[in-house]
């Protein structure tokens, strides 16, 4: 795989596997927290923070699904690279249907901004990106402290008054996160980059293990959390989206479709159709951040390893917006996010 290395983009650099087979996800670089603090040096302020994002990543995708549950799409910018990303890495290529041109810089490819940031810079270059373009830097690229970031400490700019991270429901949120991570999140590369048997039959027994747990508890309740719909909901939808059209095939994660599970796919439909439309008004909730084209055009065209002709699977076209019963267990989606005919 390629990264930068002391600023300059090399093609030989980094492995993703170790001696074993196994897969290994390398740490991100850029950690800053913009706080609601008159004292800190990144504060929220509608106009000033871009978000680079590819619709194709489920980590990038948390990001967008957290922006557009928040009502931030006014107050953080976006710009949208191509899905496939080959030796030069993240493209803009603003002719292609869904991709933007770089809206901060023109760049040619994400790679320089991470230069424009850190010339020294020695790291993979990763979505998402949230850009400061007043300090002209990288703020965050990880996705799980830019999805807190915006979820906490943006409600001065956010137009509705949606909290994914509840007081009471903190530790909870925390520990499911954590929980779904290596053996959901990270299962799934886990399984489809293992180079030998044995660390893939182990990804696979994590993940099945862990999805089975986990519909066992949607049984009883809406949200992973309980009542409330919180991070740790778009930190597996973002992965459950992904998985019949792609993690499935492409990854060999063929134990089970999504679609087979008793709760997790109505519990997948019902995140899918949050906010969709919002009180009457015109808005992209959830469902305006998945872009299948997108995903399935980057994991079958951009792993020569896994799929080597770059010939993009069909199938399945799933009915992400029909019923799901789910608002027959106890707990409601926020009150700004109650879609038009809810009692």
């Amino acid at each position: 795989m390629n990264m930068l290395v002391d600023g300059e983009w090399r093609t030989d650099a980094y492995e993703s596997t170790d001696d074993d087979g196994a897969f290994e996800r390398g740490e991100t670089t850029f950690r800053d927290w913009i706080e609601n603090d008159p004292d800190a040096t990144f504060q929220p302020e509608a106009g000033r923070y871009h978000l680079y994002v590819s619709y194709a990543c489920p980590w990038a995708h948390r990001t967008l699904v957290v922006r557009a549950l928040k009502g931030l799409e006014d107050a953080i910018s976006v710009s949208v690279v191509d899905p496939y990303r080959g030796e030069d890495g993240w493209q803009f290529t603003p002719e292609k249907g869904g991709c933007t041109r770089d809206r901060v810089h023109d760049a040619d490819y994400l790679r320089e901004l991470y230069v424009r940031a850190d010339p020294d810079a020695t790291c993979r270059v990763t979505v998402p990106v949230l850009w400061d373009t007043r300090e002209e830097t990288i703020v965050n690229n990880e996705s799980r402290e830019i999805m807190r970031m915006l979820d906490t400490e943006f409600d001065d700019v956010a137009t509705q008054d949606v909290d994914l991270y509840p007081e009471g429901y903190r530790d909870e949120v925390d520990r499911i996160i954590d929980e779904i991570y290596e053996p959901i999140n990270n299962g799934v590369y886990r399984a489809g980059f293992a180079t030998e048997q044995e660390p893939y039959d182990e990804a696979i027994d994590d993940l099945f293990e862990a999805l089975e747990h986990w519909d066992s508890v949607l049984g009883e309740q809406r949200y992973l959390a309980g009542d409330r719909l919180t991070e740790a909901d778009v930190a597996m939808f973002t992965t459950l989206v992904r998985f019949d059209n792609v993690y499935h095939t492409h990854f060999m994660c063929n134990v089970q479709y999504i679609r087979e599970y008793d709760n997790l796919w109505p519990y997948l439909r019902d995140l899918y159709q949050t906010g969709v439309p919002v009180r009457g008004e015109t808005t992209s909730g959830v469902a305006g951040t998945v872009n299948m084209s997108h995903i399935k055009e980057h994991y079958y065209t951009t792993h020569p390893d896994v799929t080597p002709n770059r010939i993009v699977a069909r199938g399945p076209d799933l009915e992400f917006d029909a019923p799901h019963d789910r608002d027959e267990l106890p707990g409601d989606p926020p009150s700004d996010l109650v879609p038009v005919g809810a009692d």
